[in-house]
């Protein structure tokens, strides 16, 4: 099969060998993959190491074949796969076994995947291949932050800074689905006039000054997954009390505050990652309640995935990056 992998310090499409299913086991034939930020750091991750591996978390596709204990998928069904792996139960915190498919298992961008038949579920009927692919990483990781960890409530204000990113689409319509009210930022007038759009109530570029445009908005809780670049002046339009989740740090992961405004402010800081089965399940629930079509910006094919990555890369997208397979 065809695939794009990391190999001896770069990506390259080439033939892989597929493995036979084991007892447990389904072979998909994938439809369309999604692409996420964590793929372009991973060749980075993986300096000194020469074995191919295939990139990508998110997919969705068609089930070609079982094992022989396989009890509760067929094959011909339509499936999207969970690329939180061996995480089942709502638990406070991920258990050791826990990894993110796409790195050190072999992940999506290819024509099939070999995996257990307890990572799929059903793939949406409303959802076209390319929204089934962008769905699961990003809609998990944000509805565990939001929902789980955030515990945001209908008449709630939540601020999220950076509107384009594939978690915040998600987080945008998570929150307007259940009534909450939601504040946004971006440098670009495209993605500020998107995200009113998809229903953002107020829109500010990233450059303004947030406590001078938001002086009047009583913000509730913040989700942030810059890190850095965004941190302190996030915490800086946070109501006292409020909650502050934080499950990102695209910019860099060290950051300073005022500890003594911190705890003055009986601020609550909240670290979140990815999410459980049982969440995933809770997330398609809750699209399939609100018919919640994923945000796709660009759809590439396979032999494009090269061009996928630099687009990427470049932080133009408005939502999620898909690679489309057969």
């Amino acid at each position: 099969m065809r695939a794009l992998v990391h190999e001896n310090g770069s990506l390259q499409m080439k033939e892989m060998e597929l493995q036979e299913p084991g007892g447990s086991e389904v072979v998909i034939s994938l439809k369309a993959a999604g692409l996420n930020r964590r793929d372009l750091g991973i060749p980075n991750r993986r300096k000194g190491t020469d074995k191919a591996l295939i990139l990508g978390s998110d997919g969705a596709g068609i089930v070609e074949k079982v094992g022989r204990n396989v009890t509760d998928v067929k094959v011909g069904d339509e499936v999207i796969i969970n690329p939180a792996l061996r995480w089942v139960k709502n638990n406070e915190a991920p258990p050791v076994e826990f990894d993110i498919l796409g790195m050190p298992d072999h992940g999506t961008f290819a024509e099939k995947i070999v995996i257990s038949e307890d990572q799929v579920e059903p793939k949406p009927s409303f959802m076209s291949w390319e929204e089934a692919a962008a769905f699961p990483l990003a809609a998990l990781t944000g509805y565990r932050a939001m929902f789980t960890k955030g515990q945001l409530q209908k008449g709630e204000t939540v601020f999220i800074p950076g509107a384009g990113g594939g978690v915040a689409t998600y987080l945008i319509a998570f929150a307007k689905n259940i009534g909450a009210r939601v504040i946004t930022t971006s440098r670009s007038a495209e993605k500020r006039e998107k995200a009113v759009k998809l229903g953002a109530d107020v829109v500010i570029d990233t450059a303004d000054d947030w406590k001078e445009r938001l002086g009047n908005e009583t913000i509730d809780m913040v989700i942030d997954s810059n890190g850095k670049a965004t941190f302190s002046r996030s915490l800086t339009i946070l109501k006292k009390g409020g909650r502050f989740v934080t499950f990102g740090a695209t910019t860099d992961d060290i950051v300073e505050f005022d500890l003594r405004s911190f705890f003055y402010g009986q601020y609550k800081l909240i670290g979140s990652t990815m999410g459980c089965r049982e969440e995933l399940i809770a997330a398609l629930e809750h699209a399939e309640q609100y018919q919640l079509h994923p945000v796709v910006d660009r759809v590439f094919s396979l032999d494009q995935s090269l061009d996928a990555f630099s687009y990427l890369d470049g932080g133009k997208q408005f939502g999620k990056v898909i690679i489309r397979i057969s």
